[in-house]
């Protein structure tokens, strides 16, 4: 048996491996516009956003995901009547929002007696609890990203270039920056459990700007981050297997190293280029053409 397929023939693992791939291809999507539109922020404030409601739901032993979901939609929504109102500029209403939910979340949280595990749990995931029913659940994430993504595909471009325009076409760009908000939302609560709320930004933005070192076009961007984002899941729950360190961790790392290793490979492909010789043979033809010898 191959070490590297080892891990993954106890239960376990394998759900961890199939949960981690599916959040990688929901944060393929969402993180290909996360990086476009320049959201990083807003992903990382709704991560914390959910905290209040995963807090309460540890505490009275409710469903936690149904709980971060209540609080990331209520934190959603709460910064878009505050950019709406117009008196404090977006990032400041991030921030000022970012702050409170997380310390809201853990004075929830403190009063639980599993303190330590619980906060543990909350900010760094636990992608080895992954069970059937929640990789269902991740499916059927995965299926409702895709929906929204090709339905306002459109929209979501238009308004990234120019909101003017996409209004003049009727593409309704407040519209498609609610429900690119959505993405953002889903994305987040999806990939809770398998990173946390700290560790979920590596997810949304590492294999996305990996894949855009390689493509311009955004659907194949969606696609190859999708992709990465499978390789670094099944990288890091590896290494977690063999070095015994945390699985979220490890899988947030090898998104960041895949992103790393693509710039890289990319800026030391762009070199060799330049000091090829075919370049330099380029460059004497170009300076001794016809016309310059004429000159």
């Amino acid at each position: 048996m191959s070490p590297i397929i080892e891990p993954f023939r106890t239960d376990f693992m394998l759900q961890a491996l199939a949960g981690g791939v599916l959040v990688a291809a929901i944060c393929g999507v969402v993180g290909t516009w996360v990086v476009i539109r320049g959201m990083a922020f807003l992903g990382e404030a709704i991560g914390h956003g959910m905290l209040p409601g995963v807090a309460l739901a540890t505490v009275l032993g409710a469903p936690v995901m149904l709980g971060g979901a209540v609080s990331a939609i209520v934190m959603s929504a709460t910064i878009g009547a505050l950019q709406r109102r117009g008196r404090l500029t977006y990032d400041t209403s991030i921030g000022l929002l970012f702050v409170a939910m997380l310390s809201l979340g853990v004075i929830i949280v403190s009063h639980s007696r599993s303190f330590a595990t619980d906060a543990t749990a909350m900010l760094f995931g636990d992608v080895l609890a992954i069970g059937t029913a929640d990789v269902a659940g991740l499916a059927v994430a995965l299926a409702i990203t895709l929906a929204i993504a090709a339905g306002f595909h459109r929209s979501f471009v238009a308004s990234a270039f120019d909101p003017r325009i996409a209004r003049t076409l009727g593409l309704h760009p407040q519209l498609a920056q609610v429900m690119l908000v959505g993405l953002v939302t889903l994305a987040v609560v999806a990939s809770y459990q398998a990173v946390g709320s700290l560790l979920v930004i590596a997810l949304l933005l590492a294999p996305a700007v990996a894949a855009g070192q390689w493509t311009t076009r955004i659907p194949t961007t969606m696609a190859c981050a999708a992709a990465i984002g499978a390789v670094a899941v099944f990288i890091g729950l590896t290494a977690s297997w063999y070095a015994e360190t945390a699985a979220g961790a490890s899988i947030a790392c090898a998104a960041i190293l895949t992103a790393v290793a693509s710039g890289l490979l990319r800026s030391g492909l762009g070199l060799l280029r330049r000091l090829s010789p075919t370049s330099e043979r380029t460059t004497c033809t170009a300076g001794h053409s016809p016309a310059s010898s004429q000159g």
